[in-house]
């Protein structure tokens, strides 16, 4: 299709025309198409794109929010700002002075302290155009090779068994394996929260054939777990001793591929060696899991017609995430399962670019297309193509490391692009300490409600989804158009575009009164499309030569896959098909994996494991998605989830704030009790921050150990004590209006509560829950304010000093506006329920004081969990439907839930397994 074609017009509106745009989702590695639906500058709705092939018009819960995302300019990066001193605050200044003064002080400490003394930190969630002309800054002007990307925090383990046992990064699978596994091995995924739309294709399979098998293996009882055939709920941190396991049974069971392995493989003998000592009854002992199941999962896993692996960042996040996906690729290896329809390792990317950085090389430890920085050749090789000289040969320092060379001075300056590290990072006090240590930090960003943008003395800010044009590759290799369907808002300039005119500048500096022109050579880029067409050159001839694609061909075929060279009709859906991998001989590589144990096991004085994932509305650092009110629908609020048997042990009912503490940092959190748990072990969410914390939520606690391959950090084990939080003051704030407007006044204030959550109960509605040792009269002035209650005659008080209960109620007219209650906080969830409901109140407007207490006026309903978030389906709703004997069919047809984008349709399965009819 034409670019024209690409930005459809649609009838007038209003008076004015409705454009559809095709675009790409913004958000996890599945790289689903949209339709992009924009009114007078402004993005008023969203589709799937029924043409693109990784989602055929599907989208989640995630992706139909979109728009709302981008409704309000409340939060957004509007203007560049400076400050000349740490002391001072950043200042509005145009570009031309941001741009200057960001290349002259990377220009000084270069010239001062060497090229290393300067560092680059970039994202999965950049367009590959993006990451290129960062990465070429960094390598190829200023020859550091410290430029690394939070894609190290979730793929780089994936890419380095990839590497090792297949030769190239970049899975040999495609999504059409979905539907033709017979046999699906799910390890350290939950699909249904993580990679819904894929998680949709796999449950149409398995409802069309039902000999379909599902093994999952997770500590936890997932939504995929709970919908499995065979549940490995493994001792987290395990998953190589269960592997070694099941290929100990598969080779004494005769399972074994041997002319496969024989004709396309190395190494076997010595794995063999190894795995002779990791018997069934020992790996299951070690995993925590019943040796008959373990036996199963082999059997099943040999035995099948084809058998495909989907794994994420249970396996991935790990100081050992190296091993464990090496462990799981022998698997196929040794039978045969790669290379053919429905069969493969298939790591599935977290974020909607990290395979599109890995391509351009934006990583510490590589070059442009998988070119390798320690290999002469290879730097000889971009050398070339770029047109300059004196590649650096040393290795960058990866995430971990960079921020430890800021902490240590080592490094002088640093330039944060997209990301958001004092919230992912793990021991993010670490991050804390290195930022403040540095003598100049750049964030550029879009939004302003991230826990980095305090720490900038630069900010730069950016277009964001909808705003910018270039490509992205998802997680089967697929190379997408991504289409801007609105102007961005202020000054906000492409990543690109930014980045671009700083390296203008930089070289201009850093070659001196006497060098020649070169600018335009290097950094002559004036569009995407010109940094599209540098890239495509630096593939030809490598595993991921894409010289036959252009925008051009993306616009007439639509999106394809890698490689793609200048002959092809098209990509390649799979690789190693014919059974010869890009190694040097083309014998794939066997790995001894030995089981090495956890970063960190429990002991007597930190006795939980404690988990992180993924929540199913959220992403990420919930930058985006905490936009849009609906988000908080299905989980309004952090907390630490543990197993009823191990809270009645200690004594905490649900609600009970606990402090979480690890040999690293604590944080308050409420507790919830969940059967999804094992004893033992407890879960918090990854997205929570000190946007809506008084922490930066649990990478307080996270260790920073790193895999020794791949350097990434293990941000999913790590030992814990839970404790009752000894603070008997306590608060509840509402207040109805500008949910961002309001999220951004109230959120300075957290950090001075020892617990203080902020959780957005509806669309206009937030709520603010704190505790402490003590009151704070100037603290709760300050909330008062921050919230915007009213004062005079619309604010009703009262105060019984007696029983250290205090009760603020702002009217509007005959509504309840807001509250603020000190000390006795039970009316809390009769009133919010009255903001909610936005019902006028009934009677004397003094009997709302009697609310909850010791004479409640009466009883409301707490806020119930809304299961569906397309239609609004409450889990109550959808419970009593079961209870009369409806069915999924039945419920869909008549409360409408599960039929719009599906992501509900996991949980309300388990509904249906678990609540018993009338």
């Amino acid at each position: 299709m034409s670019e024209d074609a690409a930005a459809m017009k649609a009838d007038h509106q209003g008076g004015f025309a409705k454009t559809v745009t095709r675009s790409t989702c913004c958000y996890c590695g599945v790289g689903c198409g949209v339709l992009i639906e924009s009114q007078d500058g402004r993005i008023t709705g969203i589709e799937g794109d029924p043409e693109h092939p990784a989602n055929f018009g599907r989208l989640c819960t995630k992706g139909r929010s979109l728009p709302l995302t981008a409704a309000s300019e409340t939060g957004r990066a509007l203007r560049p700002e400076l400050r000349l001193t740490r002391e001072a605050r950043r200042e509005p200044t145009d570009w031309s002075l941001a741009l200057d003064h960001v290349a002259a002080r990377f220009a000084d400490v270069i010239e001062r302290d060497g090229p290393d003394a300067v560092a680059f930190y970039i994202s999965g969630q950049l367009l590959t155009e993006d990451y290129y002309v960062f990465n070429k800054l960094a390598k190829g002007l200023i020859r550091t090779n410290n430029i690394d990307t939070n894609s190290r925090l979730c793929m780089s383990s994936a890419v380095t068994a990839y590497k090792k046992a297949l030769g190239a990064d970049g899975p040999p699978t495609c999504y059409e394996d979905l539907e033709l596994a017979r046999t699906v091995l799910f390890a350290g995924s939950n699909m249904p929260y993580a990679h819904p739309v894929l998680f949709r294709r796999l449950e149409e399979a398995k409802a069309n054939d039902a000999s379909i098998k599902w093994i999952v293996v997770d500590p936890r009882r997932t939504d995929v777990a709970a919908l499995a055939d065979l549940h490995l709920a493994i001792t987290p941190g395990t998953d190589v001793a269960l592997f070694n396991g099941m290929l100990h049974h598969m080779i004494w069971e005769g399972l074994v591929e041997r002319d496969f392995v024989a004709a396309h493989t190395a190494g076997f003998d010595e794995l063999k060696a190894l795995v002779r000592g990791y018997t069934p009854n020992m790996a299951a002992q070690i995993c925590g899991v019943a040796e008959t199941d373990l036996l199963r999962a082999a059997e099943w896993f040999a035995a099948s017609p084809a058998a495909l692996s989907l794994y994420c960042m249970g396996l991935n996040q790990s100081s050992r995430g190296t091993d464990k996906n090496l462990a799981l690729i022998n698997l196929h290896l040794a039978t045969g399962q790669i290379g053919k329809p429905g069969a493969g390792p298939f790591s599935l990317t977290g974020q909607p670019n990290a395979m599109g950085g890995r391509e351009v090389g934006g990583m510490a430890t590589m070059l442009a297309a998988h070119r390798d920085i320690g290999n002469a050749e290879h730097r000889a090789q971009v050398e070339a193509l770029w047109g300059v000289s004196g590649l650096s040969a040393r290795p960058g320092l990866p995430a971990v490391d960079m921020f430890d060379a800021l902490a240590e001075g080592k490094i002088k300056a640093v330039w944060i692009a997209c990301t958001n590290p004092v919230h992912s990072m793990p021991d993010i006090e670490r991050v804390r300490k290195a930022l403040r240590k540095a003598e100049f930090v750049v964030v550029q960003e879009s939004f302003l409600q991230t826990d980095t943008v305090p720490y900038a003395d630069v900010l730069l800010p950016a277009s964001s989804w909808g705003e910018k044009a270039g490509t992205v590759t998802n997680s089967e290799r697929r190379i997408s158009r991504v289409r801007a369907a609105v102007e961005p808002p202020g000054d906000a300039r492409p990543d690109w575009w930014i980045a671009n005119e700083i390296a203008r500048r930089l070289e201009a500096r850093l070659a001196g009164p006497q060098a020649h022109d070169c600018t335009s050579k290097l950094f002559g880029f004036a569009s995407p499309k010109d940094v599209f067409d540098e890239h495509r050159t630096l593939t030809i001839g490598r595993d991921l030569d894409i010289e036959g694609l252009s925008y051009d061909r993306l616009e007439t075929d639509g999106p394809q896959q890698w490689p793609f060279p200048a002959d092809a009709a098209s990509g390649a859906a799979r690789r190693y098909t014919d059974g010869v991998f890009a190694t040097e001989d083309g014998r794939a590589r066997f790995h001894t994996t030995a089981y090495q144990g956890v970063a960190e096991p429990a002991d007597a004085r930190y006795p939980f494991r404690l988990l992180t994932g993924r929540l199913r509305d959220q992403w990420h650092g919930m930058s985006r998605t905490a936009r849009a009110s609906a988000s908080f629908n299905h989980a309004p609020e952090a907390a630490l989830s543990m197993r009823p048997e191990d809270a009645v042990r200690r004594g905490f009912k649900d609600g009970d704030l606990v402090t979480v503490t690890s040999r690293r940092g604590k944080l308050v959190l409420p507790v919830e009790t969940t059967d999804d748990l094992p004893s033992g072990t407890v879960f918090a969410a990854m997205h929570w921050s000190g946007q809506f914390l008084a922490s930066g939520g649990i990478n307080e606690a996270t260790i920073g150990a790193v895999d020794p391959d791949s350097k990434q950090p293990e941000l999913k084990h790590a030992a814990v004590r839970v404790e009752a939080a000894k603070l008997p003051w306590r608060l509840v704030a509402a207040k109805r209006g500008d949910v961002l407007a309001l999220r951004e006044a109230v959120q300075p204030l957290l950090a001075a509560r020892r617990y203080a959550s902020i959780r957005v109960e509806a669309d206009d509605l937030v709520v603010v829950s704190a505790a402490d040792v003590e009151a704070d009269a100037q603290w709760t002035e300050r909330l008062h304010d921050a919230l915007g209650l009213a004062r005079g005659d619309e604010l009703l008080e009262y105060r019984d000093a007696r029983r250290g209960r205090a009760q603020r109620v702002a009217w509007n007219g005959e509504l309840v506006d807001g509250f603020l209650l000190t000390g006795d906080t039970s009316p809390a969830a009769a009133l919010i329920e009255q903001i909610r409901t936005a019902a006028p109140w009934q009677g004397p407007r003094h009997a709302i004081v009697l609310l909850g207490g010791d004479t409640p006026v009466r009883s409301l309903a707490p806020r119930v969990r809304v299961l569906c978030n397309c239609k609004q389906v409450t889990q109550p709703q959808i419970e009593q439907a079961i209870a009369t004997g409806a069915g999924l069919d039945e419920l869909k047809a008549t409360l409408g839930c599960g039929t719009v984008c599906g992501s509900c349709v996991p949980e309300i399965k388990r509904l249906l397994n678990t609540t018993a009819p009338a």
